[in-house]
C-alpha cells in the first residue's frame, strides 16, 4: 500500500503535481477542502494526519486545484530554497515524514508566520523530534485535519459515480465488507469493477488485480511488520500485552511494529487487519507455516493461561483437529448460551469440526439452534441424540425436544418425553414436565414429576432465577385448577422473576404468556398487556418467544376493541411471506377469523375461514390453546360449518374432564359454547353451557358474567327477557374483558322487543358497551323512536341478511345478486328495515343494524 502511494505524490517534499490518479476523499477532509476554497485568500497553517491509503495526496490535490482557481500561486518545499521563497504562495508538501531535518526546521519557519498558507500532510509514524516541532506548531494555530476511512454513504457515492447502475447493494456491501473503507482500496476495487465490466445485478467480486497488488506491496515490508500482521490474519487479537510472546520480540519493539501497521494503513481505526490486507497474506502465506503458526499461538496462549477461543476459532476454521481446540471452543459456545445462542451454535460446530464428539455437544447444539429459532435443526439433533443407547447430557436434550414439540403445538408429544424419562431422571426439569403436563390434561403425572424435583433438589445450593421462574410457572399453571384459583399473581411473579435470569431460556412457553392467558381467560385485559409488553421488551425466551407474545397481545387488543393496533401486532409476529410455528398460527388465524368477525366484515371473514379450514388437522388441543379453539368454533357456527370443528371441541372437553372441570379454564369454552349456538338458533345447544357457567357463577365473578350473559341469550332466543336484565348482563361482559359481545348482546335483544323504551334501552346500552367508549353509568331511557315499528321489532331472517349485506358495504345490486333478488326488492326491505327500527336516516340506520347484528358502530 505505501509503495503505491508514494508513487502518487513525488517524493522530498515538492509540490504535488495534479498527474496522479484519485482516491476518494473522507468527510473530514471534503470538509476542509471545501473551506480552504470558500476562503482561499485566508492565511492557514494546518497538518493532514492520516495513514497510507487515506487520501492524503488526493485532498492535497484538491486544495491545490482550489488555490489555482483563485489565482493564488502554489509551492513546494522546495521553494524554500529559492527566491521569491513561499512568500504570497500556498505551499502544500506531502510526505513530510520523509524529508530531512533542514527541510522541517524551515518549514517550521513557515508555519510561525501568522500570514503564511501552509498545509504539510504526512502519516504517524515514522515521527522525527523535527517534525515533532513542526507539529506542534501547527496544532497551535489549528487543529490537524485526520483523515479515516470512508463511511457506508461515501463508499456508495463513490461506487455510484463510478459504476452508475451497477453500483447495487451487492456491489457496496463488497466495497465496505472488503475494503473496510479506506480510500485507496475502495477506489482499487471500483477501478477494477469498471474494467471488468459486467451487467447490473451481477455478483460482484474482488479484481484478482487488487490482491495481486497487495501481495506485491506486502512483500516489501520487513519480515517483522509481516510477521505481526500473518499473526494478526491468524485471528490473534491486537493486545500488546500478549503479541510479545506472540512475536517473541520485546514490548517497545511490538509497539513499534503495531504503529508502523497503522500508518501503512494496514489496520482500520478499531485495530481490526484490513480484509483485503489479511485476504492477500493468507493466500500468499503456504498452508503448513500458517498451520505451525497457529499452533504457536495456541501455545503461547496456553502457556500465558489466556482466552484459547480466538486462536482456538482460526485454527478449527483451518480444518485443524486438536482435543484443546475442541475443549475450548465447546466451552465458550457453552458460556454463549444464555446471551448469544447464534455465537454459541457457531462456536459449537466448530467444536465438533475441531474433534469434539458430536454426542457430547448435541443437546447444546441443539438448545442453541431453538434459541436462534431453527426447530428443525434442533429436532433433528436431539432426534439423533435419544436414539442413542446412553445419550449424554440427557435432561438438556428432553428439554430442547419437549420445548420445540411445543413450540409446534405438540405439546402433548412432550408431555410423552418427560414422561419417558421418568421421576428418576427427571431432577430440575420437574416444573417444566408439570407445565408441559397439565396442559395435556395429566394432573397425576404433573403431581408426580414435581414432587420428584423436590426430592432431588440440592437444599445447599441456592436455585437459580430461571429455576425459580420455572417452579413459579409450574406451581401457577397447577393452582389454576383449582376452584378458588389464585394463579394469576403466582405467574406474574415468574414473568418478572425471568428476564432478570437471562433473555434465552427455552421453556414450552413462556411465564409471561401463560399469565397473559390466565388474565384474558378472568377478564384482566391491562394486566395481560402490561406482563406481555415487559417480556418484549426484557426479550424473554429469545427470538422463538417474540412471535407468541405478539400474537398474545394482539389478541388482548382484539378484545378490547382496538383492531387496527391487533391487526399491526399480527403484523409484527408473522411479517408478510414469513411462516409462523404451528402454535402460532392457530393464533394468528384465530386473530384473522375474530378480528373479521367483530367487524362485520363478511368477505375478509369467509377468506379467513377459508384459509384456516384446511389447517384444522393441525389445531393442537391443549389447555393453553383453548382461546382459539373457542373463537374458531364460534366463526364456524357464523358460517355453518361448526362440523369441522366439532372432534376438536370434544377433545377439549375431554381435557377438561380430565382435569376435573377446571372453572379458569372451562368457563369461558362455555361462553364459546353458548355464542356458537346463539348464533346457529339453537336454544337447545346453548341450555348445557348456560347451566355449566350457573354452576359455576358463585365461584368466580368471571363466571358469575358469563352465566348472566348466557342465561340473557336463552331468554333472547326464546322470545321472552327483560330488557333492564339484559342490559345487566352486557354491561356484566365489559367487567369479563367482553364488551364486544356485551355490545352484541344488547344489540340482538334491542331487535327482537317489541316494546320502543326497551328497544331504545337496550340500543343505547350497545353504544355504551362499543369497545374502546368510555365508561358511563347506566343511562337513562332515551326518548322512544320517532316512528313506531309497524309490527313486532323483530327483523325477517331476510331483512337480516339484507342487513349483513348492506353493512358490508354492498350496493342494491350487489345484495340482489347474491340473494336472488331484483334491486327494487332490495329496496323495499331495506325500507321497511328503517322503519321497523324508527331510523331517522340513513347514518342513523347503519347505527342501528350495527348494534342489532354483530358489530358496535365505530368509534
Amino acid at each position: 500500500m505505501s509503495t503505491t502511494l508514494r508513487a502518487v505524490g513525488p517524493p522530498g517534499g515538492r509540490a504535488v503535481g495534479a498527474a496522479a490518479p484519485e482516491v476518494p476523499l473522507c468527510p473530514v477532509a471534503a470538509r476542509f477542502c471545501g473551506a480552504v476554497a470558500a476562503a482561499p485568500a485566508s492565511p492557514l497553517a494546518v497538518a493532514l494526519v492520516g495513514p497510507d491509503g487515506h487520501g492524503r495526496s488526493s485532498a492535497l490535490r484538491a486544495l491545490r486545484r482550489a488555490y489555482e482557481a483563485a489565482g493564488v500561486p502554489v509551492a513546494g518545499a522546495d521553494a524554500l530554497e529559492r527566491p521569491p521563497g513561499w512568500a504570497g504562495a500556498a505551499v502544500l508538501v506531502d510526505d513530510a515524514h520523509l524529508l530531512p531535518e533542514p527541510v522541517l526546521e524551515q518549514l517550521l519557519a513557515v508555519a510561525r508566520a501568522p500570514s503564511s498558507r501552509l498545509v504539510i500532510a504526512y502519516r504517524p509514524w515514522p515521527s522525527s523530534p523535527a517534525l515533532g516541532r513542526l507539529a506542534a506548531a501547527l496544532r497551535s494555530r489549528r487543529r490537524p485535519v485526520v483523515l479515516e476511512p470512508l463511511d457506508r454513504a461515501g463508499v456508495e457515492r463513490y461506487a455510484r459515480q463510478h459504476l452508475g447502475a451497477r453500483a447495487g447493494t451487492a456491489v457496496v456491501d463488497l466495497l465496505v465488507e472488503h475494503t473496510g473503507g479506506v480510500p485507496l482500496l475502495v477506489r482499487d476495487v471500483v477501478r477494477g469493477l469498471q474494467d471488468a465490466g459486467g451487467a447490473p445485478g451481477a455478483v460482484p467480486r474482488v479484481p484478482a488485480r487488487v490482491l495481486e497488488r497487495l501481495r506485491d506491496d506486502l512483500a516489501q515490508v520487513s519480515p517483522a511488520l509481516r510477521r505481526l500482521l500473518l499473526v494478526l490474519a491468524a485471528g490473534h487479537p491486537l493486545d500488546e500485552r500478549t503479541l510479545p510472546d506472540a512475536l517473541e520480540r520485546d514490548g517497545d519493539a511490538v509497539r513499534e511494529l503495531v504503529d508502523e501497521a497503522r500508518a501503512r494503513g494496514h489496520l482500520l481505526p478499531d485495530g481490526a487487519l484490513v480484509p483485503l490486507v489479511r485476504a492477500a497474506l493468507l493466500e500468499n502465506t503456504p498452508a503448513e507455516r500458517l498451520l505451525a503458526l497457529r499452533h504457536h499461538l495456541l501455545d503461547v496462549a496456553a502457556r500465558r493461561g489466556q482466552g484459547l477461543v480466538e486462536p482456538s476459532r482460526a485454527l478449527a476454521r483451518s480444518g485443524v483437529r486438536d482435543h484443546r481446540v475442541a475443549e475450548a471452543l465447546a466451552e465458550a459456545g457453552t458460556r454463549a448460551l444464555p446471551e448469544d445462542p447464534q455465537l454459541a451454535a457457531a462456536l459449537l460446530a466448530e467444536a465438533v469440526g475441531a474433534g469434539a464428539p458430536p454426542a457430547a455437544t448435541a443437546a447444546r447444539r441443539a438448545e442453541a439452534a431453538a434459541l436462534t429459532g431453527d426447530l428443525d435443526t434442533a429436532l433433528a439433533l436431539t432426534e439423533e441424540l435419544l436414539g442413542l443407547e446412553d445419550p449424554p447430557d440427557l435432561q438438556r436434550g428432553v428439554r430442547v425436544a419437549a420445548a420445540c414439540l411445543a413450540q409446534r403445538g405438540m405439546l402433548a408429544r412432550s408431555a410423552e418425553l418427560y414422561r419417558w424419562l421418568g421421576p428418576s431422571r427427571i431432577a430440575a426439569a420437574g416444573p417444566l414436565a408439570a407445565v408441559a403436563m397439565v396442559g395435556t390434561g395429566d394432573r397425576e403425572g404433573a403431581e408426580e414429576v414435581l414432587a420428584a424435583a423436590r426430592a432431588a433438589a440440592d437444599p445447599a445450593r441456592p436455585p437459580t432465577l430461571a429455576a425459580t421462574a420455572a417452579a413459579l410457572m409450574a406451581q401457577g399453571v397447577h393452582e389454576s385448577l383449582e376452584p378458588a384459583s389464585t394463579t394469576l399473581p403466582t405467574l406474574i411473579s415468574a414473568a418478572a422473576v425471568l428476564p432478570a435470569g437471562g433473555r434465552a431460556t427455552l421453556l414450552p412457553d413462556t411465564p409471561a404468556a401463560l399469565a397473559a392467558l390466565v388474565a384474558m381467560h378472568t377478564g384482566e385485559l391491562g394486566v395481560a398487556e402490561s406482563v406481555l409488553r415487559r417480556a418484549l421488551e426484557a426479550g424473554t425466551g429469545g427470538r422463538c418467544a417474540e412471535p407468541r407474545h405478539r400474537l398474545l397481545l394482539a389478541w388482548v387488543a382484539m378484545l378490547d376493541g382496538r383492531y387496527e393496533q391487533a391487526r399491526a401486532e399480527v403484523a409484527a409476529a408473522v411479517p408478510p411471506g414469513a411462516r409462523a410455528e404451528p402454535r402460532d398460527e392457530v393464533f394468528l388465524r384465530a386473530l384473522q377469523v375474530g378480528l373479521a368477525r367483530r367487524t362485520s366484515d363478511a368477505s375478509a371473514l369467509v377468506r379467513a375461514w377459508s384459509q384456516t379450514r384446511h389447517r384444522l388437522p393441525f389445531l393442537p388441543v391443549d389447555l393453553y390453546a383453548l382461546l382459539p379453539l373457542g373463537e374458531l368454533s364460534v366463526a364456524a357456527a357464523r358460517l355453518r360449518e361448526q362440523a369441522l370443528v366439532e372432534p376438536y371441541l370434544a377433545r377439549a372437553r375431554a381435557l377438561l374432564e380430565r382435569l376435573g372441570e377446571p372453572l379458569l379454564w372451562a368457563a369461558p369454552l362455555h361462553w364459546c359454547g353458548a355464542q356458537a349456538a346463539v348464533l346457529s338458533e339453537r336454544p337447545d345447544q346453548l341450555r348445557p353451557h348456560a347451566a355449566a357457567l350457573a354452576r359455576a357463577a358463585g365461584r368466580s365473578p368471571c363466571a358469575g358474567a358469563l352465566a348472566r350473559a348466557a342465561q340473557a341469550w336463552a331468554g333472547v332466543l326464546a322470545g321472552s327477557f327483560d330488557a333492564e336484565a339484559v342490559a345487566d348482563a352486557a354491561r356484566g361482559l365489559r367487567s369479563a374483558g367482553l364488551a364486544w359481545d356485551g355490545s352484541r348482546l344488547a344489540g340482538q335483544a334491542a331487535a327482537r322487543t317489541a316494546d320502543r323504551r326497551d328497544t331504545a334501552v337496550l340500543l343505547q346500552c350497545a353504544r355504551t358497551l362499543h369497545p374502546g367508549a368510555p365508561d358511563a353509568s347506566p343511562p337513562a331511557p332515551a326518548p322512544a323512536p320517532a316512528a313506531p315499528p309497524s309490527r313486532a321489532g323483530v327483523l325477517s331472517p331476510r331483512e337480516q341478511e339484507v342487513a349483513a349485506l348492506v353493512l358490508s358495504g354492498n350496493t342494491y345490486r350487489e345484495v340482489g345478486a347474491q340473494l336472488y333478488l331484483s334491486p327494487k326488492t332490495v329496496e323495499h326491505h331495506v325500507a321497511r328495515i328503517r322503519q321497523r327500527l324508527g331510523a331517522t336516516g340513513r347514518s342513523d340506520l347503519m347505527a342501528r343494524l350495527r348494534a342489532l347484528l354483530e358489530q358496535p358502530p365505530p368509534s
